[in-house]
């Protein structure tokens, strides 16, 4: 069977392996390893020359899964269909992993009580499907002096809708800028 390399991670016994770490066949050079079969049958300790033997007899692989104890573990199996699976298995964690993205609302300070419903219905929406919400106010022109009007309305906005979140971060001034982070509430 091969001996190739590829660069490859996968998952053995829920620990995550390189492939680039990983011997196969002729690279296992330890004088005794604990061998086991592609049924999960312990064959016992040999050398690793004498396990290849039986590997090659079967027309599989040996592949140590386990180098750090002693004698290091390895297993007979087809080494392509297992490289196979460990990247069917990488894809599909990938795949049904949530990423959290930051959403953000844009208020004003001079906001009408309808209006700040409105953008917190959509802040409650971006909270509900589990992403972070950013709020923001920008100060114009002489806004910039009565920055506690803008908490006032970052205060009365999370009023609204702290049934459905947890506040992050303050409503701090940054500049021209007061903003507030959200997080969506843990059921």
């Amino acid at each position: 069977m091969s001996g190739a390399i590829c660069p490859l991670i996968f998952f053995v016994e829920d620990r995550t392996i390189n492939i680039k770490d990983i011997e196969i066949n002729e690279r296992i050079r330890d004088s005794e390893v604990r061998v086991i079969d592609e049924n999960g049958v312990q064959l016992g300790i040999m050398s690793a020359m004498q396990a290849n033997r039986i590997a090659d007899e079967r027309n599989l692989d040996l592949v140590k899964i386990s180098p750090t104890v002693v004698p290091p573990v390895c297993k007979i199996m087809d080494y392509g269909k297992f490289k196979f699976d460990a990247a069917k298995k990488e894809k599909d964690a990938r795949r049904n992993q949530k990423t959290s993205e930051l959403k953000e609302v844009w208020l004003s300070m001079t906001i009408d009580t309808h209006d700040l419903e409105t953008k917190a219905k959509q802040a409650a929406k971006f909270l509900s499907s589990g992403d972070k919400c950013k709020v923001s106010i920008r100060m114009r022109g002489r806004q910039q002096a009565h920055a506690d009007i803008g908490v006032d309305v970052m205060n009365r906005f999370f009023a609204i809708v702290e049934n459905v979140c947890v506040m992050d971060k303050k409503p701090t001034t940054e500049g021209r800028n007061i903003i507030m982070i959200l997080n969506p509430k843990k059921n």
